[in-house]
């Protein structure tokens, strides 16, 4: 079993329950221990400033699944919510985001998957919630999870 985080984000279609919902699927996974969930998070919107704001959480689960076959996992949840990859705007309104933020220690970087997740230490919505439910994280090639927030203002994100 391989301790991995994930990040979910949302901004349609009642997006707390969206998140919700989603935490409860990958409970229901098989091949996924859920562990730990952060509280819910409010923030702006990260691209495109005409859409709603975003509702955020970190989940920590432990799995058996590779990082390939847990990828295809998160996607198949993003589809049950209706989420369309092709058509949508980079950065732009979703009704479920997962990103897969870390998986042990592994680092790879593939077309298809790069962990540590990128940008997980400039986003305020991902490590803050990362770090209420492992405050003692590591992130490969980066160090602590701490070490993230230095020069991040802890306003720019609402505890919901």
């Amino acid at each position: 079993m391989t301790t991995a985080y994930i990040g979910l984000g949302s901004n349609l279609d009642a997006p707390s329950r969206q998140i919700r919902d989603a935490i409860r699927e990958l409970d229901e996974t098989q091949g996924i221990e859920l562990r730990q969930v952060s509280s819910l998070y409010g923030s702006e919107p990260m691209g495109p400033k005409d859409q709603p704001d975003y509702v955020n959480a970190v989940v920590e689960i432990e799995t058996q699944l590779s990082p390939d076959e847990l990828l295809k996992a998160l996607f198949i949840i993003e589809d049950h919510h209706g989420r369309i990859r092709e058509r949508q705007v980079r950065w732009g309104a979703r009704t479920l985001d997962l990103d897969l933020l870390l998986y042990g220690d592994v680092q790879m970087n593939t077309p298809e998957l790069t962990i540590p997740h990128v940008g997980i230490c400039e986003r305020p919505f991902v490590i803050f919630p990362l770090l209420e439910i492992a405050p003692e994280v590591e992130i490969p090639s980066v160090g602590k999870g701490h070490q993230c927030i230095e020069h991040m203002d802890p306003a720019s994100i609402t505890q919901l």
